[in-house]
């Protein structure tokens, strides 16, 4: 069976909605094959990364780049992982209140060093999430999930 990690660091109620919709996408009719495990980024270790087929990223976008959590999860694995994951499938989903751009560009700087490959375009959520953002989350949630199924 395929194996998902949804990687996460969720302290607001915007990203625990987005949270839940990338996990509702992920386990859509068809994605049955897909074990999805969610994982707080600040506990999420290197044999939680190396046991994945796939990642989904979820972070806020605190003073211009990601959460401190979800570096502490890039730190933690980056060297363990580096030669094992390299091609995996990924995909991310940031919450900021007026931009997310430094954290995309912060995590695309760690996933292109590890060799990962986007499997989808990013989700950028500003302020509360509406239906829109909602669906993204759930696209990307599925559209990992399948490449993952697919691989």
């Amino acid at each position: 069976m395929a194996r998902l990690l949804i990687v996460h660091h969720t302290p607001s109620p915007s990203l625990h909605t987005m949270l839940g919709a990338v996990r509702d996408g992920a386990g859509a009719d068809g994605l049955e094959d897909v074990e999805v495990v969610t994982a707080a980024a600040l506990s999420c270790t290197a044999a939680d990364a190396l046991a994945a087929d796939g990642y989904v990223l979820l972070t806020p976008a605190n003073l211009g780049t990601m959460a401190g959590a979800l570096k502490h999860f890039f730190d933690t694995i980056y060297y363990p992982c580096l030669e094992e994951t390299q091609g995996r499938p990924f995909g991310v989903a940031v919450h900021g209140n007026s931009d997310v751009d430094g954290a995309l560009r912060d995590i695309a700087k760690i996933t292109t060093g590890l060799g990962w490959t986007q499997a989808t375009d990013h989700v950028r959520v500003l302020d509360a999430p509406d239906a829109e953002a909602r669906d993204a989350c759930w696209n990307l949630g599925a559209t990992v999930a399948a490449t993952v199924l697919e691989g």
